[in-house]
């Protein structure tokens, strides 16, 4: 072997282990995220954004940071999914239900309030805006997670199904027995309304109805589509008086192990991703509701002075029951409130201002 057929040897044995030094190099860091949600890019709005979110990061990172998510619920339940979040070796990052939210952090229950929004553009700005993103900074030290960013959780607002009759006033609520997540607020707001609550897990839920151990339910139409609730209930009525959200977290110890720059992709990538979940969650919940009045035996689109009837009477009931039952600050919950409105206040004027002179 001559001395140039010896160099090209050596330089082709070598290549692998460059190869491989190069690979490791393009993924010093990885993220992996749990979702809830299937994996599929059209039935919900968080799938498609997290594959975003995925490439925005891997680009801007030149794959040093590398996503992987895992969606359907295949790493646990949500609250499993918090605690490896936490924790921070296994499991970067999880999207949760209000609920579960409310287990590692006790103030996001405030956003269980009824009729809190009035419309998404409300809470899509209130969520994206700087007020909530410093109410949610307690989670950093309360339960070692950063706060990304807040999902519509099955498109937010939610509309009743049931079996008795055709919800168009407070007075049809009343006698109903209707089942809810095992959360003490929603049982307070049906209680108020006059209906009887019976807190029941997701998976008893479809023989609940069966059975009629429950008369109705209530959930995103999305979800009332998907489950095929018209084969167990005939009636469905869109109220909104609950709006469902998904807080995205990732484990602050984590976290603070990223370079600045891959901490700035991260943040900024996370923000466009929430910014495109919203409007595929208001076209897909849309959709859910146009199907449901071609699959339920009759639909009705409750009218804003009928909602702010029954908000009347559920928000004081609901006010009183997070404040003396669950414990949580008065003057913390009526901030919320009050920014709640203001936003809405805002984004009134600014429509006028802007376009209606």
């Amino acid at each position: 072997m001559n001395a140039k057929q010896s160099f090209l040897f050596a330089a082709m044995a070598a290549l692998p282990l460059a190869i491989a030094s190069a690979n490791v190099q393009a993924q010093s860091y990885e993220m992996v995220i749990a979702t809830q949600l299937p994996e599929d890019m059209s039935n919900n709005e968080i799938y498609p954004a997290l594959v975003h979110f995925k490439n925005l990061v891997e680009a801007r990172t030149d794959g040093d940071l590398e996503v992987t998510i895992f969606g359907g619920g295949q790493l646990g339940s949500e609250v499993e999914n918090g605690s490896e979040v936490q924790a921070g070796r296994t499991l970067q990052s999880t999207i949760m239900s209000a609920g579960a939210m409310s287990s590692f952090y006790g103030d996001y229950q405030v956003v269980t309030a009824p009729f809190l929004f009035t419309s998404w553009r409300q809470a899509w700005t209130f969520f994206d805006s700087e007020w909530f993103a410093d109410f949610m900074s307690g989670t950093v030290e309360e339960a070692n997670m950063r706060y990304l960013g807040t999902f519509d959780d099955g498109g937010g607002f939610v509309a009743f199904t049931n079996n008795v009759h055709l919800i168009e006033t407070l007075e049809d609520l009343e006698g109903l027995n209707i089942r809810t997540e095992e959360n003490p607020a929603h049982v307070a707001i049906m209680r108020s309304l006059g209906a009887s609550a019976t807190p029941l897990p997701w998976g008893e839920l479809i023989t609940a109805l069966e059975t009629g151990l429950a008369d109705g339910q209530f959930n995103a139409p999305v979800l009332n589509t998907t489950f095929n609730f018209d084969a167990v209930t005939d009636y469905t009525t869109l109220t909104g008086h609950v709006y469902n959200s998904a807080p995205w977290m990732v484990s602050e110890s984590w976290y603070q192990t990223l370079p600045e720059s891959h901490q700035q992709a991260l943040i900024s990538s996370a923000r466009e991703a929430i910014q495109l979940s919203h409007g595929m969650s208001g076209a897909l919940a849309t959709a859910s509701w146009v199907e449901s009045c071609e699959r339920f035996e009759d639909c009705y689109l409750m009218p804003d002075a009928e909602r702010e009837r029954m908000a009347e009477i559920a928000r004081p009931a609901w006010q009183t029951w997070i404040v003396d039952d669950f414990g949580m600050d008065g003057a913390r919950v009526q901030g919320l409130l009050d920014e709640v409105e203001q936003v809405g206040q805002q984004l009134a004027n600014d429509d006028m201002r802007i376009y209606g002179q």
